[in-house]
């Protein structure tokens, strides 16, 4: 896909707007964790159903994510942005007036249909309208909106659900509407491609993703989670012999051989699944041993995240400057001294666990915004959109693994002290995170490998010109 003119495109308050934009999508999940009970006893439903409004609503988005991203190479951005976020302003409306389950289900699933296009589209811009001098700068923006999501998200949610009712939730949400003439206007007109979209591609990725998304949420809660396990195996067996015979597919068969690019994905899932499981774990850990309640949870986490929000800014900043290689090395260290930091003190008094929460803060999102600046470094044009895409697919299953294997890390040990419990716990995800740092290392010595080959066959080339002369 190409710009028909860029004239018309302003990042300094587009990209900006952007992560407004995103703070709102973002925070509505983050603002639903928090009133789940209060939903759940309003419409007088199963907790096991009630979940639904949170598990569907993730499935949808992982699927939506990777289609919009993929779309962007054959649709304009405006146009596929425009559908998106109407789809979930007019979803949110129908949200408010839900009293009803069945409706409310139905609304949360229509916005995640929607919200896909948020994250996903605005990476694919930064990739393709910014200058590689100030890209970092422009997708710690998109940082800037995730990280205030959930820093805000609870508070806001929680205010509103005791002050007015969750439906009131749908209201901020809406506000997305409001930004639609503004991206309409100073996003750059595209020429569409008249290229065959892959339909049975799509499906096929649709299928294994909610199937894998389903085993991971419900492996705790039904007997069944196993089939959702079968049935994303055979989907995504079946699309890797789709995409190798079909003249344009889905997703690239390239992206799948290219290890750089694997080891990027992993790193992006342990990001994920190290954030999320301590999400899961704080809030029982600090009501267990210090008998916490939700709200001083929330300002338990508050400072961290808003200081990962601020440092966000000079985050991007440093990435256009240095590069990505000290910003990754960085958020690893981080990383592994957050989760050592919570096995050994969190336990002690919540003071350290709000303390420790910083540098897991600042680690998670450094990591968020250092992969995918160097994903659009790395990967040919053509495939930067269905890359990142499917890179932040990776990272809903590596949200849904950390919460999974942690809740059934916590059944495993129920004999022993709830201190022993999570510090066990974290342990195994400072071993993730080690797993993570020696695949960079990889990456970055195979990086490194091929400059200087580069740099050989270039004064190779140069030399016999030379010897021409």
């Amino acid at each position: 896909m190409k710009a028909m003119e860029t004239n018309s495109f302003r990042a300094g308050l587009v990209i900006p707007l952007w992560g407004v934009m995103v703070w709102v999508v973002l925070m509505n999940t983050s603002m639903f964790n928090i009133v789940l009970p209060s939903v759940i006893a309003d419409l007088q439903v199963t907790p096991v159903i009630g979940s639904w409004i949170i598990t569907g609503y993730s499935v949808v988005l992982a699927v939506a994510t990777i289609t919009y991203s993929r779309l962007a190479d054959f649709i304009p951005i405006r146009r596929l942005l425009v559908f998106g976020m109407s789809l979930f302003g007019l979803a949110s409306i129908i949200g408010y007036f839900a009293h009803h389950f069945s409706i409310l289900l139905l609304a949360r699933l229509l916005q995640a249909a929607g919200a896909g296009a948020s994250q996903a589209l605005g990476m694919v811009v930064a990739a393709r309208y910014i200058p590689l001098a100030r890209r970092g700068r422009a997708m710690s923006w998109i940082a800037i909106g995730a990280s205030m999501a959930f820093c805000l998200g609870p508070v806001i949610g929680g205010v509103l659900a005791q002050y007015a009712g969750w439906n009131y939730l749908f209201v901020v949400s809406s506000i997305v509407l409001l930004l639609l003439p503004f991206f309409y206007k100073h996003l750059p007109p595209e020429q569409p491609q008249k290229i065959r979209f892959d339909v049975w591609g799509a499906l096929l990725m649709a299928t294994g993703t909610s199937g894998l998304l389903l085993f991971l949420t419900t492996l705790a809660e039904t007997v069944y989670s196993y089939g959702f396990l079968l049935l994303s195996s055979l989907a995504y067996f079946l699309f890797w012999r789709h995409i190798q015979v079909v003249n344009t597919p889905f997703l690239q068969p390239a992206l799948f051989r290219n290890r750089n690019y694997l080891k990027i994905v992993f790193m992006a899932f342990t990001n994920f699944a190290t954030h999320f499981s301590t999400l899961f774990c704080l809030p029982i850990l600090l009501a267990a041993l210090f008998g916490k309640e939700p709200g001083a949870i929330g300002l338990i986490i508050f400072p961290g995240a808003l200081i990962a929000a601020v440092a966000a800014i000079l985050v991007g900043r440093f990435i256009d400057r240095f590069g990505t290689v000290p910003i990754l090395v960085a958020a690893h260290g981080l990383l592994f001294v957050s989760m050592h930091c919570f096995a050994w003190v969190s336990g002690i008094d919540p003071l350290y666990s709000m303390l420790a929460y910083v540098p897991l803060g600042l680690g998670f999102f450094s990591m968020t915004s250092g992969l995918s600046n160097e994903l659009t470094r790395m990967l040919p044009g053509a495939q930067v959109g269905a890359g990142l895409g499917m890179m932040q697919m990776t990272q809903f299953f590596g949200g849904a693994f950390g919460v999974t294997m942690s809740g059934f890390l916590i059944s495993l040990q129920q004999s022993l002290p709830p201190k022993q419990i999570y510090q066990n716990i974290f342990l195994c995800f400072s071993g993730l995170v080690l797993c993570s740092g020696t695949l960079l290392g990889m990456y970055l010595r195979s990086k490194r490998k091929s400059s200087v080959d580069t740099s050989g066959t270039d004064m190779s080339v140069s030399g016999t010109g030379m010897a021409d002369e």
